[in-house]
């Protein structure tokens, strides 16, 4: 993720300028918004807005429609042969204020009938078509991971695996120019010797690589795993050996264990190495010298690569990784599993020598700066993570003795319940649900706040007219929103595993809703999924909107989603005075809207297995 605080290094000035006539042609130029009260002309299709992808069987079906009405309309579900299958009334809700839209609300959740093509029409207005079935998120899991493997470095991307149009060589391997990334020097003044950093996810639209961005994604992949052994009915198989789009299949490891470890490889090399000056901490980053030119596929970046200066914030993200990459690895490599303790205690040890390495905001030439001056969430996680892996009383009273300790605000803030920048929610998470050596009243303490959250999440939903659980300070809508309202679902998910509240589940499965059509916009923000899906986000070489032999992004790919800030030209030209969540364009240069980066497409992939999960087991109950 590029990041708000690096926006203005980010200019269009700093990158090749998209190719003529590529600025606006996003499918939200055009007719004024139904019902909007100020703000730019956006179309947004029908007023009638609905998850474009479907419901489950059993789950809640809800939607809004645009209207200048006031008094309840009638509202028709209709099968795709057109004939009558439900009907009922509106429910006024008035304005909405992150809209600004007059709207009202439908449901028809006592309709359970299987079916593909089915339409609300209200007033003459027909929605965009939809599923309801039990297996509508089944895709999504293997896309939205998918999405970690077409992001890899230094690997070849196998046109067998992902299609043609989305092979390529490896990107940053020993044949690079400057050997890649297998022998970057470090900048200036930082160190006097090269590294091999090669491997790991390319982490957004640019080609940098991030600890603290690799850190969250890579912990949610596993937490996504770690949930099918934790909690009851969780279904471990679509994430299993030669189930997912990998190479590694065959080789007896779950394939999102695989994926996983293509990161954990990477953050690990990122550990300055014994005998040399801060051992045991972590590089911040590697990237390019200067902002990567667009469109750039990553074989042919030409640019020297540069280790910039360790920090707390990234060794300790190291130490929680590999914490708990040694307990999921141990029953399929027990010498990686050993290997990832070792290096997760001697960065935590380095980190506690080193507590106040302040990585720079400002330090945002070539990649984002991922600047980050409290570390304290960042000590929490690792030592939740270190603690529930080991057992060792030390890392219990450092959880213990924390401030964050039992404080719902502080482990999970109210806009997003985690994120790279606020990381202990995560180890609060995983002492809820994996099993510890807390005692039992300290668990049980743990759990009422991850329900506490929870409940202030699921209120928010049920506050909101488009039923998405996320509230952000002075109603603005953050850089990432998407992910902000994904990692509030995660929180919610895991409060319906633990205590098996529908209310919980519902708020999560309104989330879905949200980011897949039944939003302010009318739009579908995951590439591939429903009729008006994004498909022009911003990367260097999932570029088509710049140049047409490049590929679009692949389905299951997370726009960012509406940003208030508007911290880039395009967006600002085009979104002027637009509502909290009608912020967004779908224009490959509209990097503050459109990006997309692996810690959104992390928490993405753990709700669609949730989802996936919860779709079978309506199924298994008829």
């Amino acid at each position: 993720m590029v990041g708000a605080a690096v926006a203005a290094g980010l200019a269009l000035g700093a990158l090749t300028a998209p190719a003529a006539g590529a600025v606006g042609h996003g499918p939200q130029s055009g007719a004024k918004t139904a019902g909007a009260k100020t703000g730019p002309k956006l179309d947004t299709g029908s007023p009638v807005r609905v998850n474009q992808v479907g419901y489950l069987t059993h789950g809640p079906k809800q939607g809004t429609v645009v209207t200048s009405a006031t008094k309840p309309l009638k509202w028709t579900l209709r099968a795709a042969d057109g004939t009558k299958r439900a009907q009922g009334t509106t429910t006024p809700a008035g304005v909405d204020p992150s809209s600004r839209q007059n709207v009202q609300t439908f449901d028809f959740s006592k309709v359970t009938a299987k079916g593909k093509g089915y339409t609300i029409n209200i007033d003459g207005k027909q929605s965009e078509p939809f599923s309801i079935d039990d297996n509508i998120y089944s895709p999504l899991v293997r896309d939205s991971l998918q999405y970690f493997y077409q992001n890899r470095s230094g690997i070849k991307i196998d046109a067998d695996i992902v299609g043609g149009k989305y092979a390529r060589p490896a990107g940053h391997d020993k044949a690079a120019l400057h050997g890649g990334d297998t022998k970057v020097p470090c900048q200036t003044g930082v160190c006097d010797y090269r590294r091999n950093v090669s491997g790991g996810w390319y982490d957004a639209g640019d080609q940098g690589k991030y600890v603290v961005n690799g850190g969250i994604s890579v912990a949610q992949l596993m937490s996504e795993f770690e949930r099918t052994k934790t909690t009851k009915g969780a279904d471990a198989k679509p994430l299993g050996d030669g189930k997912l789009r990998v190479p590694e299949h065959g080789n007896g490891v779950p394939d999102i264990l695989d994926e996983a470890r293509w990161e954990m490889d990477f953050l690990m090399r990122m550990q300055v190495p014994k005998g040399k000056p801060l051992a045991g901490m972590a590089f911040h980053k590697v990237h390019d010298k200067e902002w990567t030119g667009f469109p750039t596929r990553p074989d042919q970046d030409k640019q020297q690569r540069e280790l910039h200066a360790p920090s707390t914030a990234a060794t300790l993200n190291l130490a929680a990784t590999a914490a708990q990459s040694a307990r999921l690895f141990k029953p399929y490599d027990p010498q990686f599993a050993a290997r990832s303790l070792h290096v997760a205690k001697t960065a935590w040890a380095a980190a506690k020598a080193n507590p106040n390495m302040i990585a720079s905001d400002q330090d945002s030439t070539g990649g984002g700066a991922y600047g980050d001056s409290n570390v304290s969430d960042e000590f929490y996680w690792a030592a939740a993570e270190l603690f529930i892996t080991t057992g060792d009383n030390a890392y219990r009273t450092e959880l213990l003795k924390s401030p964050l300790h039992g404080d719902v605000e502080a482990l999970f803030p109210r806009t997003s319940a985690v994120s790279w920048a606020s990381t202990a929610g995560l180890g609060q998470l995983d002492l809820a649900t994996v099993p510890n050596k807390l005692t039992a009243k300290q668990r049980a303490d743990v759990r009422k706040t991850v329900i506490r959250a929870a409940d202030r999440y699921a209120a928010e939903s049920k506050k909101s007219a488009y039923g998405v659980p996320y509230a952000p300070k002075d109603g603005k809508y953050e850089w990432g929103s998407n992910s902000q309202v994904l990692n509030n679902m995660v929180v919610l998910a895991t409060a319906h595993d633990l205590t098996g509240k529908t209310r919980y589940r519902d708020a999560v499965l309104r989330g879905m809703d949200y980011l897949l059509g039944a939003n302010p916009l009318n739009q579908s923000y995951v590439t591939g999924y429903g009729e008006r899906s994004s498909h022009n986000q911003h990367h260097r070489f999932w570029a088509h909107q710049i140049d047409p032999k490049l590929p679009h992004p692949a389905r299951g790919s997370l726009a960012g989603g509406p940003n208030s800030g508007l911290e880039d030209p395009v967006s600002q030209k085009k979104l002027k005075g637009c509502a909290p969540a009608m912020c967004y364009t779908d224009n490959i240069m509209a990097f503050s809207t459109n990006e997309i980066t692996i810690n959104w497409n992390a928490p993405l992939a753990w709700i669609a297995s949730y989802a996936n999960n919860l779709g079978k087991d309506m199924a298994a109950r008829g």
